[in-house]
């Protein structure tokens, strides 16, 4: 399975094209919807969240409310593209054109794409180089967290930190609600306040804040992924597409740098088996992932997102046209979005997880998919 990915933030719409999903997915912009909602959700979002309120729609591969195995195409209007229609115009003429930018802000793509494909505007770069290209990542990787969904295969993403404020209460899937009902998606409630209270001040100094999220599945079958290949390593796969996500710089796995800290005695997770059960674990150091395999266990992966770039307190820059020293450009931006990015991350993750799934058992149609799964846990019960 592969998808494309198409738009920028001000243009028309955003599209995308899902290549080898089987068909027979029970499948509706229902299932989508909600995942674009809580993308534009979460406290510290700026305006733009309030301008567009983003739908899906198919215009093919789904038919009858199920996917029929031919390619997937959905797209999302950008309704704020009224405002921008002259600028963003594929007409030539008429340049410079309105908002055109031309200080590159520090920490955003700005200078370094303008370089590498010699544009002075720079706004030819922040266009695609926008988060908002994320929507539509979402809604792909929705489609695959619909298909993990009928294998009986759930995930969760929640704030395990912002800034310096951390969430000391230890995950369980019993806080599922908790997560859900938190503005920060933080099941500690303490925290979530303290939270909410530094990006209030955040906002008010003209500043942005970062965070650390945790992204979890369970009921993941043991083996997808292979060690036999560097490419075909399913934890390299899975930091590939989260790196790959804007404001990313870290990500781990299990207790990953914490690990480095402690013996192996306290790292390695002992392997016990029961007959009915078959192999499990008391605890947890791989998160789920040895080898470049899934161990049966849940998997546990972390990501570090830095503070978002435009600061509404700018930092020098240089003026690419006039190369005299400036300010760095102001666009419409976020506070934080630490809390809405752990749904992308459980969306690109739950993508990687759905192509790992379709490379070891196969299948054109998901109730093939279904079987062939069900006989490989009963055979890994019995193993």
């Amino acid at each position: 399975m592969k998808f494309l990915t198409a738009g920028e933030s001000h243009g028309p719409q955003l599209t995308t094209i899902i290549e080898g999903l089987p068909s027979q997915i029970p499948l509706t912009a229902d299932d989508i919807n909600p995942w674009l909602a809580k993308r534009q959700g979460g406290y510290g979002r700026g305006r733009r969240m309030q301008i567009e309120t983003d739908q899906v729609q198919f215009m093919s591969g789904v038919r009858a409310g199920r996917t029929t195995g031919a390619p997937l195409t959905m797209v999302v209007e950008n309704k704020d593209h009224r405002n921008w229609t002259e600028i963003m115009s594929p007409e030539p003429g008429n340049e410079p054109r309105k908002k055109a930018l031309t200080r590159a802000r520090p920490g955003h793509a700005d200078l370094a794409g303008g370089i590498k494909y010699r544009h002075k505007d720079l706004r030819d770069v922040l266009e695609r180089a926008s988060a908002r290209e994320t929507t539509m990542r979402v809604a792909v990787g929705a489609v695959a967290l619909k298909m993990l969904s009928e294998l009986d295969i759930t995930g969760v993403n929640y704030v395990s930190s912002l800034c310096d404020i951390d969430c000391n209460v230890p995950f369980s899937w019993d806080l599922l609600d908790a997560i859900e009902g938190s503005l920060v998606r933080c099941p500690d409630p303490e925290a979530s306040q303290k939270m909410v209270e530094r990006i209030d001040q955040a906002k008010k100094d003209g500043d942005t804040l970062g965070g650390i999220l945790e992204v979890r599945f369970r009921n993941l079958p043991i083996g997808l992924g292979s060690h036999v290949h560097w490419d075909r390593k399913l934890d390299g796969r899975i930091a590939q597409a989260v790196m790959s996500v804007q404001a990313v710089k870290g990500v781990e796995v299990g207790y990953g740098f914490r690990g480095t800290r402690m013996p192996g005695s306290q790292v390695h997770d002992a392997i016990y088996r029961e007959d009915g059960k078959g192999y499990y674990r008391l605890t947890n150091g791989a998160g789920g992932l040895e080898g470049g395999m899934t161990d049966g266990e849940d998997l546990v992966v972390r990501i570090a997102l830095k503070p978002i770039a435009t600061l509404m307190s700018p930092l020098p820059s240089i003026d690419v046209v006039t190369r005299q020293p400036a300010d760095a450009a102001l666009e419409r931006s976020d506070t934080t979005a630490v809390p809405a990015a752990g749904v992308i991350m459980q969306c690109v993750i739950g993508l990687v997880l759905a192509e790992a799934i379709l490379e070891k058992f196969g299948g054109d149609t998901l109730p093939e998919i279904q079987e062939r799964v069900a006989e490989y846990r009963q055979f890994v019960t019995e193993y």
